[in-house]
Formats: structure tokens, sequence, C-alpha cells
């Protein structure tokens, strides 16, 4: 039987995303390396070896940092409790399964959403995977393993990158650019017509400290990499909106760490964000 062209893309369409992996620099020795649910192999390989014995060349006895960031590797909070959150997602996800407006995509920024999202986008179906500590090489384990798999996004904002600054000191900086990238690419591979937002790195901390100044020159690396000549990318740059005349934080706009925002700094980033949601969501 001859299957026509325009039946195959409908079908290629219809498949899991789970079925479509993108190809990543390094493969680990991670028993499965997409899907879900996971295998008692894989999660037994999660549950007892700690993230710094699963990353890349470590099974080799090799010390690969530059790779970290880019090759999907799960998060660890000791036992399961990592894993756990992820579960969650994934239930989230699958309750949700279909169109969306929104999938929301990062660390603790992320997840801490929360009601400030609700005020501010109210008439907007969203989807919140946010993990906190996640790093680029968690999110993309958890876009491999389940993390997305069902839903079907007009638009994602993915903000990523502030924890794979405690490791640039090892990585550099180019190597967490390359993994914001990586994540764009995955979530580009997933849903090819979707609109992808991707907001730099929030500062951080002071214009003196080491964290602050990664962070910037991390944001300098990934406008290099000019992530929206892609189609259905945008890249939003809110360092401006965050920071006082002379580099330091506004206050108000921070919780006390000086990391995590305020009822007020989630206004502002929703203030920069809306016309954006709106513009993507009416193509």
């Amino acid at each position: 039987m001859k299957i026509l062209p325009s039946l195959v893309v409908v079908l290629l369409t219809l498949l899991p995303s789970s079925t479509r992996a993108i190809e990543y620099p390094y493969s680990s020795a991670e028993p499965q390396k997409s899907g879900w649910p996971l295998t008692a192999e894989e999660r037994s390989y999660i549950v007892e070896k700690p993230e710094h014995d699963r990353r890349p060349g470590r099974e080799a006895n090799k010390h690969l940092p530059h790779l970290w960031p880019v090759v999907p590797c799960a998060g660890f909070f000791g036992g399961d409790a990592w894993l756990k959150l992820h579960e969650d997602h994934v239930k989230t996800v699958q309750a949700n399964a279909g169109e969306v407006d929104v999938l929301l995509v990062g660390d603790s920024i992320t997840i801490q959403w929360g009601e400030s999202w609700k005020n501010h986008f109210p008439n907007l179906k969203a989807v919140n995977i946010g993990i906190g500590g996640d790093k680029t090489q968690n999110v993309l384990w958890r876009l491999d393993h389940g993390g997305v798999e069902g839903l079907v996004p007009k638009a994602i904002v993915l903000m990523i990158g502030n924890n794979n600054m405690f490791f640039t000191p090892e990585t550099g900086i180019e190597a967490a650019a390359n993994g914001v990238q990586m994540c764009v690419k995955n979530l580009r591979e997933k849903f090819p017509t979707a609109q992808i937002i991707v907001a730099k790195i929030l500062p951080a901390h002071t214009p003196a400290d080491r964290f602050y100044k990664d962070i910037k020159a991390t944001n300098e690396a990934i406008s290099k990499l000019k992530l929206d000549s892609e189609p259905h990318v945008q890249v939003l740059d809110l360092t401006r909106d965050f920071l006082n005349s002379d580099g330091s934080l506004i206050k108000v706009l921070y919780t006390p760490d000086n990391i995590h925002l305020s009822a007020e700094g989630y206004a502002v980033y929703a203030n920069r964000l809306k016309p954006l949601l709106e513009s993507k969501l009416k193509q």
C-alpha cells in the first residue's frame, strides 16, 4: 500500500514527543534516555546516585564540565525528593493533555509565579513545570522523560540558567549559554509550531559578586547565539527592568535573598511578558 506524503506528516505529528529524541553531544550511561514511565533500572539510577555521579564522563572517569549544561541529567535533593516533584508535574501535564495557552519552563523563579500568574494572566490556561534548583541539564532530562508529553502549548516561556551559575567556574560561561540554547532546541523539536519566549537570566546579588558577573556574561553569550533567528523564538531581556542606574538590584523587586522575586518583581516581569504573549497567541 502506498502512503501519501501528507499522511506521513500527519502520522509523525501524532507520535508522542518521547519518540523524537534530540541529539546531544554525549551519550551517558543512563539506562533510559527518554520516555515515561521510568523503568525500575532508571529510577534506581536516579535515586541512588547523586547528580555529580551521573554527569557526562563520570562513568568513564573523565572530567567533562563543558558538557554538563547540555546533556540531560536528573536533579537530586537526596533520595527521590527531586523525582517526586517531577512526577507531580507529569501528573499535572497528563491532567491537562491537549491544547494549553502557555507552558512555563524553568526553576524556582518560574514555579514561584503562583498567585502572581493568576492575577496578571487570569484568562490564560497555563501549565507550570518549574522546579527549584533546576539547571539546564535538569530541564532537558524532564523534557525527555514525560515532562511535557501530551501537551500542545501555543506559547512557551523558558527562563533557566540561574542555578548553572554555581558551576560556571568549572563549566565556563559559554557552556551555560549553550545549555539554554539546548533547552530551546529541545522545545522547538517537540513543539515546532509553538511560540517560544526565552527570558534571559535575571540579575542577582551585587555587581561585585562573581554570581552577578557570570549572569551578565552568560546573558551576553546568549545574545551571541542569536536564538531569535530561529522561527517562532523571541528573546526577552529583563535586565534593565530590575537594575538601578548604578547596576545594583532594585530591592523592592526581590525577596531578601536577592535572587527570587517579590510580588512587585513578578508584576514587572508580567508587564514585559504580557504584550509578547498577546502577540504570540494571536498568531
